[in-house]
């Protein structure tokens, strides 16, 4: 039996009776009889069935060694596996957060139930490959089960380099991201060119551009979808100051504004996993109660984008 393959026996075992202990014994809080187990979205091109809920780590995680600085990053990893979280979306675009996610996920014994992601985010072709060299190593993991191309740079060159990876086993998925609206019409036309496993962009409910061309598309072109900015840099929560949580949004589980904008996202159904950041244990654990119980459909979905409309 190869790495790999002993590598992902273990981890499909490992993740299989996690989320079976989680469902046991972590029911969402305050949701009765709702499901324990947390939702899930198919991974288009293989199948494989994802968390929805994921964790991001720019600036969140950029810290020293200063155990002081990393404890509550532990914390917050804690939290997200313990409530069925396995995505973990990173740069080297993001200082330090690689290294610090490879270091916690070490002490935690994690780095085989952890769905690792980062991104190539450099010029040239040797530059790109000593990068991504330098990310499974500082992540910790043998397998990057996804390589993305940040923001488009340099992509001509090193989609091919991704492709061979993927073909030689060192890469499971390979996508590409933005986080500017202004680069949307060059990504719609390399994924309408070019095949990807994934696509990275910003949706929230003050930013919904992709709903018109982008999300519509990877439905068509079966490509993942990974969401960043879910809460537009914190705008969206400056918006509901002092404002009241609608009663009616109980009818899909929802019990924070935290949860109504990552349900909001969760709840189209072209996206496949949201990808917060925080540094903050009780923020993860509200973050990670979105991803459990009913979500709005598009007439709630509208009724939400209205109401908000009005604050």
């Amino acid at each position: 039996m190869d790495t790999w393959t002993s590598r992902m026996t273990r981890r499909n075992f490992i993740l299989r009776t996690g989320a079976l202990a989680a469902g046991l014994a972590l029911a969402p809080r305050g949701l009765p009889g709702a499901q324990r187990d947390p939702l899930r979205r198919p991974i288009p091109s293989s199948g494989e069935r994802l968390p929805v809920m994921g964790m991001g780590t720019s600036e969140t995680f950029d810290v020293g060694e200063d155990a002081a600085q990393r404890a509550p990053l532990a914390d917050v990893l804690r939290v997200f596996f313990a409530e069925g979280g396995a995505l973990i979306d990173s740069s080297p675009m993001y200082g330090r957060a690689e290294s610090v996610v490879g270091d916690l996920l070490k002490a935690a014994g994690r780095e085989d139930t952890v769905f690792a992601a980062t991104k190539v985010w450099t010029d040239g072709r040797e530059s790109g490959i000593a990068q991504m060299r330098q990310s499974l190593q500082r992540m910790g993991v043998e397998v990057m089960d996804l390589m993305q191309i940040h923001n488009l740079r340099d992509w001509e060159t090193h989609l091919p380099v991704l492709r061979e990876w993927k073909q030689e086993g060192r890469l499971r998925y390979i996508g590409i991201t933005t986080s500017h609206g202004r680069h949307h019409d060059a990504l719609e036309d390399i994924l309408r060119r070019e095949s990807f496993d994934f696509v990275q962009f910003s949706y929230n409910l003050e930013d919904r551009t992709v709903e018109e061309r982008l999300l519509p598309l990877a439905a068509d072109r079966g490509i993942a979808t990974l969401i960043n900015r879910p809460f537009q840099r914190g705008g969206l929560f400056r918006r509901v100051k002092g404002a009241a949580l609608p009663e009616w949004s109980a009818e899909f589980d929802c019990r924070s504004w935290g949860q109504f904008f990552l349900k909001f996202v969760v709840g189209h159904p072209a996206v496949t996993c949201v990808i917060p950041a925080t540094a903050n244990v009780r923020h993860m654990e509200d973050n990670m109660q979105a991803g459990f119980g009913r979500l709005p459909d598009a007439a709630m979905r509208r009724r939400m984008a209205a109401h908000m409309a009005t604050l």
